[in-house]
């Protein structure tokens, strides 16, 4: 389950409304939706998925979309985190998956499935390639207030912690 929250920055403050990521099936999609919400002001993208992961996207103007990732592996697992995973290890996630694959580490002779089952072999292999840490920009809230050893610290309940240190608690709180 998932739950994903914008912040716009306007001049009165910080607006924030929830979001639908039905429609959402690329980092392009997300930042549409994020620039639809306000103009050329900061926007926050806030995603969580039930306290294993959160995901934050930075979008300002026409500037290309900022990202972070709370544990990418466990991110990695999932259609959104892996579209953010994939947009901030890029070629490298597709460099480490092949090179967990050609290592043949699953424990059968001659790298045969263990069940017989191949579907989940790709799927699988690029989530092993992700590292079980932060990725992305960890100074993407540092100008606003968070600095990256206060984000790297941050686990149960984070993205109330980042509206917090925003000044927008009060406005995330209302649509939580």
């Amino acid at each position: 389950m998932y739950f994903a929250a914008l912040l716009a920055r306007t001049e009165d403050g910080w607006e924030a409304g929830d979001t639908e990521l039905d429609d959402v099936e690329t980092l392009s999609d997300l930042v549409e939706l994020a620039r639809d919400a306000s103009d050329d002001d900061t926007v926050i993208v806030f995603i969580e998925q039930e306290d294993a992961w959160f995901g934050i996207v930075r979008i300002e103007g026409e500037e290309d979309p900022r990202i972070y990732v709370s544990d990418g592996a466990a991110a990695a697992r999932s259609s959104y985190g892996e579209m953010l995973t994939r947009e901030i290890l890029g070629d490298d996630l597709d460099d480490l998956a092949d090179e967990l694959e050609s290592l043949d580490l699953d424990g059968t002779e001659d790298g045969e499935p263990l069940n017989g089952d191949e579907d989940d072999e790709a799927g699988s292999v690029a989530a092993e390639a992700v590292p079980a840490a932060p990725v992305g920009d960890r100074l993407i809230l540092a100008d606003l207030g968070l600095p990256p050893a206060d984000l790297l610290a941050l686990e149960t309940d984070a993205l109330a912690e980042i509206a917090d240190a925003l000044g927008a608690g009060e406005v995330l709180e209302a649509v939580r």
